[in-house]
């Protein structure tokens, strides 16, 4: 393959992987709207619809969510069971 060629292949590779991570963080974001118990577990009712391997980004998203929410919580000393 040619020079030009690998640097065209490059660019665009680069530029889905940009798309790609402004889309993760535009879901991520509208997924931290659903704060409240009632809101995730109404959310979990909704994803608990569909078939895992199509809701497996959403729930990666929400489980790192949780876990930062947490350890936030514990940092500042209000651990709750």
């Amino acid at each position: 393959m040619h020079l030009p060629n690998r640097i065209k292949d490059a660019r665009v590779s680069l530029s889905h992987r940009r798309t790609e991570r402004r889309a993760h963080r535009q879901l991520s974001a509208e997924l931290a709207a659903f704060r409240t118990q009632a809101e995730r577990a109404e959310l979990d009712l909704i994803l608990g619809r569909y078939d895992e391997a199509d809701t497996a980004q959403i729930r990666e998203i929400l489980n790192q969510q949780d876990y930062e929410r947490q350890r936030t919580r514990i940092a500042m000393g209000g651990y709750r069971a």
